[in-house]
């Protein structure tokens, strides 16, 4: 068997339905961030162990997830409350885990995400998340859209298995990206002064997919027109318009996320040449919502 962990806050809707998909596994935990709605009673009542800490950041709170809770098995599933486990992956996963190869220490899941019940088959910016870990084996990089550092190596699964971003409604969805993009202008903005590691090589020509994708995204925050090259390689290079109006929606809202990470790195450069601005944007900062 496996063991399971769901990181929430506030998810009480979203939550059941997570609970219900993982219901084969005899050791769930709910690693929680002080909901303050119906969450952790929801947890408790369906069976599963609850540990709660203070959310700071999202590596952060992963780490401590996966490195402080004493799981009953050697692998763990890494999952979100707004995200569901179908009958064939979960076959595949306990198939995997009864004879794992030699030297694997996680695996890369391929996720649906679904927008007015259509599934985004071409505008996701990544289908592959490495969900399926050894958490001795792995440790959590950057405080936002994190990234999983292996040691080992990391197998690919076949199935794949469901997530429902939208699920909380528009306003849940640009809540948090508001969130995010406050923390992405930060770490973009140290990116540009030579704060994060950074190779051009790594990002074009890695060959560990998360360290690629780790520099490639230092790559990006280098490029102008970043919320235009987004829209159009979500939209027009992977092919997002075969995905009717939920494909464009989906990759107008990344545009316009990618915007708001621009607007506020502007926001934070002229804050640090003026004492008034920079008084404005920390009162900002002190008014975004923590999401998990």
């Amino acid at each position: 068997m496996i063991s399971v962990l769901i990181l929430t806050r506030d998810e009480e809707r979203n939550l059941p339905g997570c609970l219900e998909s993982v219901a084969w596994s005899d050791d769930v935990h709910v690693y929680d961030s002080y909901s303050g709605d119906r969450t952790v009673e929801i947890a408790r009542e369906r069976g599963a162990r609850v540990t709660q800490r203070a959310f700071d950041d999202y590596a952060s709170q992963r780490n401590a997830a996966l490195h402080g809770v004493e799981f009953a098995h050697p692998w763990v599933l890494v999952l979100d409350a707004d995200e569901r486990v179908p009958a064939p992956l979960q076959h595949e996963i306990l198939r995997f885990v009864s004879a794992p190869p030699d030297g694997v220490a996680a695996c890369r899941i391929r996720r649906r995400d679904f927008l007015y019940g259509t599934w985004l088959r071409h505008a996701q910016l990544s289908a592959w998340y490495i969900r399926l870990v050894r958490p001795i084996r792995v440790r959590y990089a950057r405080e936002v859209n994190e990234v999983l550092k292996v040691e080992g190596r990391i197998a690919d699964l076949r199935e794949a298995f469901d997530h429902y971003p939208f699920s909380r409604g528009m306003r849940h969805w640009l809540d948090k990206h508001n969130a995010y993009s406050s923390m992405e202008a930060r770490l973009a903005l140290g990116s540009r002064r030579g704060a994060v590691p950074y190779s051009l090589r790594a990002a074009l020509l890695g060959r560990d997919f998360n360290d690629r994708r780790y520099h490639q995204k230092e790559l990006f925050y280098r490029l102008p027109a970043r919320p235009l090259i987004k829209f159009l390689f979500l939209y027009v290079l992977k092919r997002g318009f075969l995905d009717g109006r939920a494909g464009f929606t989906y990759a107008m809202l990344q545009a316009i996320y990618e915007y708001m990470i621009v607007l506020k790195t502007r926001e934070i450069e002229v804050a640090g040449r003026d004492p008034a601005a920079a008084m404005v944007t920390r009162q900002g900062e002190t008014n975004v919502p923590d999401i998990r």
